[in-house]
């Protein structure tokens, strides 16, 4: 009966442990079970890692399924630190409320704005030969006919759009020099003030709301996660080489994803 019992407890234990499992989840300040071991050291230039800390914790993580099509880079790949992603969304400001001659005036630039952007994003939309991302600098342009909030996201996606692809990469904090597909998602919608902070794919599950959004719409399951941001794909996987854009021209099959939005976005 004691051998039967101490059976019964070992295979509970493993349940329990595969349960926790979802993308992105390492025990903080570890990268131990990270595939593709990278060398500690979290300093701006230094080894990229996944996501190095202090504080203790037990969450586990799987593999990410897309890991392969991501570009994971090497030990001796190095990428500066990103800035935070408040900072990052900080780049677009409310304005005040302006006078009907400011208004009209700030409708015809925008309207120019909205023009020029469109033109930039027909141009950029091209995917770079290797995979689908888009092509120029690798970053989407800001169009101010878009709710702030919105803009502030595409600030934040934008701000490590060419950054590598490390699995558990901003995890442990919202600034790191590599991140993962739910850290690189994670990072995007705190620039927007929707996240406090970082998720795994699997916590994505219930970020927000369910069903799509208007302009912002994130796809997760247990292993993976990407985002739509006013219609443009925002993913790790499918992107042209190590240092390629998250922005990409096409759509992928969204069959077997939870879609999430921000009630109202």
């Amino acid at each position: 009966m004691d051998s039967r019992r101490k059976v019964i407890t070992a295979l509970g234990g493993m349940v329990a442990a595969a349960a926790l499992a979802a993308c992105g989840e390492a025990p903080v300040g570890s990268v131990a079970n990270v595939s593709k071991t990278h060398a500690q050291g979290g300093a701006p230039g230094g080894p990229l890692t996944a996501g190095t800390g202090g504080a203790a914790g037990a969450a586990k993580e799987v593999s990410d399924p897309q890991e392969a099509s991501s570009f994971p880079v090497p030990a001796s790949v190095h990428h500066a630190a990103a800035a935070s992603p408040a900072t990052a969304g900080a780049e677009v400001i409310a304005a005040g409320a302006p006078s009907d001659a400011e208004v009209r005036r700030e409708l015809s630039q925008m309207q120019a704005l909205e023009r020029s952007a469109k033109q930039a994003q027909q141009q950029r939309l091209t995917p770079v030969p290797g995979g689908e991302s888009i092509g120029g600098n690798g970053t989407l342009p800001i169009t101010q006919g878009i709710p702030e909030v919105i803009q502030k996201v595409i600030a934040g996606a934008n701000e490590i759009a060419d950054f590598p692809y490390v699995f558990g990469g901003g995890h442990v904090s919202f600034v790191d020099n590599a991140y993962d597909c739910s850290g690189s998602v994670s990072y995007a919608l705190a620039a927007g003030g929707l996240l406090s902070s970082p998720e795994t794919s699997g916590e994505l599950e219930s970020w927000g709301a369910p069903g799509p959004g208007r302009y912002i719409t994130v796809y997760a399951n247990a292993g993976h996660t990407y985002m739509y941001v006013d219609g443009i794909l925002y993913d790790t996987a499918g992107r042209s080489g190590v240092y390629a854009s998250r922005w990409q021209v096409s759509s992928v099959n969204n069959s077997g994803f939870v879609a999430r939005h921000w009630p109202g976005l």
